[in-house]
């Protein structure tokens, strides 16, 4: 069996679901769970995450697969309906959908009046992606109050800069501005917030995303600055060694060059695998427990790393490429990209197994 296996730590998981408690110990909680759990595994994911009040995520059928698995809290579509013909199935099955245009408030029209659909106001107070314009929230507030299908309304935003230096304050500054916006419940703060803006998360419900896999969403830092735990672990084995001379060369394009006499070490894993492609020379990994580097250019089902100086490296060392003793966040810096992205890029042939 290829030594390449993905293992996940559901107690990771309800760690890291408390930290969230402890940043915003007054509000429920909406783990969010999209794109499968951030490559977690939604059904693995939900039961770690139980203790929390409600999911989020932006797949319909993944929503419909909680419910059939018998999970009766609040399931949230953060991106709503995508037509009109989805409300009669959002009611049916008890999910509470974000409205964030003003065709989805003109659909919610067609609702009986007995769909008591519970739905999220999404405003777009800076971000600029979805919700609504202030000038419009007001229009979209009003006539879905007056809609008999609708059951209770939160209102939402979400933060574009609460990981770097602008901050929340501009957006949390128009969201005072909407009239009647302290007589709804709110929804505000991601991991971001939670972590950094403890006013925000003074809200009803709070958001966690990428905090919940034991990731920080803060450039630079690790989630074990936060106390977060990482809950997978990428791992494999050395399949060969090779002794290379100087000026030989390692994979597609000799893209790495070895100056002296050097050892390398090669990995049952590739970009499709998940592991990034664009990785450099010099992207951390271990072996054995020892930090080294990737060398050359990452193939579909393999990679190179320098194991100069390690002569118990062979076929069959353990190779960690990122979680227990290497941050995700580091692999991602390297290769320029984010945490989230290595996480939710995890193919599905990877075999995956819990701790």
């Amino acid at each position: 069996m290829r030594p390449l296996l993905a293992t996940i730590d559901p107690s990771a998981l309800r760690h890291n679901l408390s930290v969230v408690r402890q940043h915003a110990p007054t509000a429920a909680v909406l783990a969010v769970v999209k794109a499968d759990a951030y490559g977690h595994g939604l059904a693995r994911a939900a039961a770690a995450l139980s203790d929390a009040e409600g999911f989020a995520l932006v797949e319909l059928d993944a929503a419909l697969r909680l419910r059939s698995a018998g999970y009766q809290k609040r399931i949230v579509l953060l991106e709503g309906f995508f037509e009109p013909g989805e409300l009669p199935v959002l009611a049916e099955h008890g999910l509470s959908t974000v409205v964030h245009s003003m065709d989805q408030v003109a659909a919610l029209d067609g609702l009986a009046p007995d769909a008591r659909l519970d739905v999220l106001l999404k405003v777009n107070t800076g971000m600029n992606r979805l919700g609504l314009s202030p000038e419009q929230y007001a229009q979209a507030l009003e006539k879905m109050r007056r809609n008999a299908g609708i059951a209770s309304i939160t209102l939402m935003t979400h933060f574009a800069n609460a990981d770097d230096e602008r901050g929340v304050a501009w957006q949390m500054e128009r969201l005072r501005r909407l009239p009647g916006h302290d007589a709804l419940p709110l929804s505000l703060a991601n991991s971001a917030a939670i972590l950094r803006y403890p006013e925000t998360s003074r809200a009803n419900w709070v958001r966690p995303g990428i905090m919940l896999y034991g990731c920080s969403p803060f450039a630079g830092k690790t989630g074990a600055e936060a106390g977060l735990r990482p809950a997978m672990t990428l791992e494999s084995r050395l399949i060969a060694v090779q002794a290379l001379k100087p000026g030989d060369t390692v994979g597609y394009g000799g893209m790495f060059r070895a100056e002296r006499a050097t050892r390398i070490g090669v990995v049952a894993c590739g970009y499709a695998d998940g592991y990034p492609r664009h990785a450099p020379t010099g992207t951390p990994i271990l072996v054995d427990g020892k930090l080294t580097r990737t060398v050359g250019r990452v193939s579909m089902d393999l990679l190179c790393v320098d194991v100069t100086g390690m002569p118990e490296a062979r076929a069959g060392s353990r190779v960690v490429l990122w979680g227990e003793g290497l941050p995700v966040e580091r692999v991602a810096e390297a290769a320029r990209t984010v945490s989230y992205q290595l996480l939710c890029a995890l193919a599905p042939r990877v075999r995956i197994v819990e701790s």
